[in-house]
């Protein structure tokens, strides 16, 4: 007997992922020009009136084509989150557009005296309108990135919290500075709020209120934040989570002790701030952070190199489904290979300073000048002391706590791809401190670094007294690299990372280029800010090896937002807050699982 297979039914073959993404697409260059038409609407005074009145009259026009800036910025924030294939904004466009063609409809068909089937533009607007709504239908499977469930209610509550708010100033603007006379309370609030949502308010309110332009102006704009403020909190990604579980943070250490020593940024992939993803078989990680809807990865995966492919993928995958923009700072070459054959594409950084101590040497000419400062800081009586910090006793390093909280460079902790932003929890006993006292015996400055695998540390944080004698910091460099190898086992050491390395190196080179002299001077420029050159010299001095750091990103114009996301996680942009304002300056966070409460300094490796 012979057996033939069932072809499924016509009807019941998925469309092509090809059909869907280009149905998808079409939805939002829809939304992107008729953003682009409710500004000209806004701006052209001939065209706004005739969209009002096909808007008023027996016209339709196309779904979101209003004359009103609320309108035009909701249009544009809708693409931008159909863009980024939020869940959200197909259901809100699905159910308003699904109402606006089924009126359309229902207009043209039905008999009356309202006679919209005469005018052959309303069947312009309605082929349109329901063309918008094929593509939303095609494109459904396309829309999968997840939103908050308290999303809907929250922007609800702004909205008419909002409009109620808008329409009371509104109404009191109108009455301090109407013209006209017959206006109650109703009127000027329904002109107010009226206002807030199209640019011209009704006919019907128009005979009685008349007010200068800079109301007008001022309603509208109000109009405009809250539309604004509504789209974010409707259409804003999850958060997601924030803190190692001390589970995660097991099997990361586990990792560690097994392939610790490939990345000298590994062991900051500890910091509690962070979220972790596992590969499939557990034997590789990807550590992240979402900051302002980005998923802002840090360093290289953690593991065996062969798992790091599953942990990436999977990590690209919740980054998606949550519409969140995936990101990685300061992944090395290596990592930056496999990413880029995930979809990533990279953009060089700058450059991670790594000495190897058998390579180190005071002698030279070169090495003048740096000879010459640490023999001047030797001969004034200072002294560095190295030793882990298992080895400290706890009343010792309570008190090396409080000389760094009092020595921290301002009230931002800095830091997150190379910043434990901890110092003393009891299961950092393999980290390493450097404790430097001036001749009559006082702590001065000190340096924390953190394993790197076996025999190598990475640096965490540096703090000093400004007080205490310049180039005490390059002095306490120096006497680790000099006998680290006897005392702690050492054999290479991580300093800071100078960010764009390479121009402030070409730029200055005989015969650079004006652009690169352009671009060496604008950083330069920022310089007085941010510690960009002054890192590179700082660490030039050591003549180290200079290990390429990179950005990686999926898409261009995502690049802007990363920055600011990086910013802020690394610290060097802070959003003020009540809690801000009014947090104390020596904090102590609650002990990790792994031992006693001791106080805690934070800070990161740039001071």
């Amino acid at each position: 007997m012979s057996t033939t297979s069932k072809q499924p039914p016509e009807a019941a073959r998925p469309l092509p992922a090809k059909l869907r993404s280009v149905a998808a697409h079409g939805t939002v260059w829809y939304l992107r020009l008729i953003a682009l038409l409710n500004l000209v609407a806004v701006v052209v005074s001939p065209f706004r009136t005739t969209v009002r009145h096909h808007s008023e009259g027996e016209y339709f026009t196309p779904y979101m084509l209003t004359l009103g800036l609320a309108t035009a910025v909701l249009s544009l924030f809708l693409a931008v989150a159909m863009r980024r294939r939020k869940r959200a904004a197909w259901i809100f466009n699905f159910g308003l557009g699904g109402l606006t063609f089924l009126f359309y409809v229902l207009g043209l068909a039905l008999p009356g005296d309202s006679h919209y089937d005469r005018h052959g533009f309303n069947y312009v607007s309605t082929v349109l309108t329901g063309l918008f709504m094929l593509c939303l239908v095609v494109g459904r499977k396309e829309f999968t990135s997840k939103g908050d469930r308290s999303n809907f209610w929250t922007a609800v509550a702004t909205f008419f919290g909002g409009l109620l708010f808008g329409g009371l100033v509104g109404s009191v603007l109108v009455e301090m500075f109407n013209t006209l006379s017959g206006a109650g309370f109703g009127d000027r609030f329904r002109y107010a709020v009226f206002r807030m949502i199209t640019v011209t308010p009704s006919d019907r309110v128009l005979d009685v209120i008349n007010v200068p332009s800079w109301v007008n102006t001022f309603i509208n704009a109000m109009g405009a934040v809250l539309i604004l403020l509504v789209i974010y909190v409707a259409f804003r990604s999850p958060r997601g989570k924030e803190l190692l579980t001390p589970e995660d943070e097991q099997k990361l250490r586990e990792l560690l002790e097994r392939q610790g020593d490939r990345d000298s940024l590994g062991y900051f992939a500890t910091r509690r701030d962070k979220a972790v993803i596992f590969s499939p078989t557990g034997k590789a990680a990807v550590t992240y952070r979402v900051v302002g809807g980005v998923s802002l990865a840090s360093g290289d995966p953690i593991g065996d190199p062969e798992a790091w492919p599953g942990a990436i993928e999977l990590w690209l995958a919740e980054a998606r489904e949550h519409a969140w923009a995936p990101a990685v700072t300061g992944a090395s070459e290596e990592a930056g290979v496999i990413y880029a054959r995930h979809g990533l594409d990279a953009l060089e950084l700058g450059d991670e300073a790594i000495v190897e101590l058998d390579e180190f040497s005071l002698e030279g000419r070169a090495m003048r000048v740096v000879r010459q400062a640490y023999n001047r800081v030797k001969r004034a009586g200072y002294t560095v002391r190295i030793r882990r910090h298992e080895a400290i006793p706890e009343e010792e390093m309570a008190e090396l706590l409080d000389k760094a909280d009092r020595w921290r460079d301002g009230q931002t902790e800095r830091g997150f791809s190379m910043a434990l932003g901890r110092l003393g929890d009891p299961a950092d006993g393999r980290c390493v401190m450097l404790e430097c006292h001036d001749a009559d015996g006082e702590l001065r400055a000190l340096l924390s670094f953190v394993p790197w695998g076996d025999k190598g540390l990475s640096l965490d944080l540096m703090r000093r007294d400004r007080e205490s004698e310049n180039g005490l910091v390059e002095f306490m460099v120096i006497e680790l690299l000099e006998k680290g190898g006897e005392e702690v086992q050492l054999e290479r050491v991580s300093l800071n990372f100078a960010m764009f390395r390479s121009v402030f190196e070409r730029g200055s080179r005989l015969g650079a280029g004006p652009v690169l002299r352009l671009w060496r001077g604008v950083l330069g420029f920022f310089s007085r800010w941010w510690q960009i050159e002054s890192l590179y010299r700082a660490n030039a001095k050591y003549r180290p090896i200079w290990e390429p750091r990179y950005l990686l990103f999926e898409k261009s114009s995502e690049i802007p937002r990363i920055g600011i996301a990086n910013a802020r996680a690394e610290g060097f942009i802070t959003a003020p807050s009540l809690p801000t304002l009014f947090r104390r300056r020596h904090r102590r966070p609650p002990a990790s699982a792994a031992g006693a409460p001791l106080p805690t300094a934070e800070g990161g490796g740039d001071g």
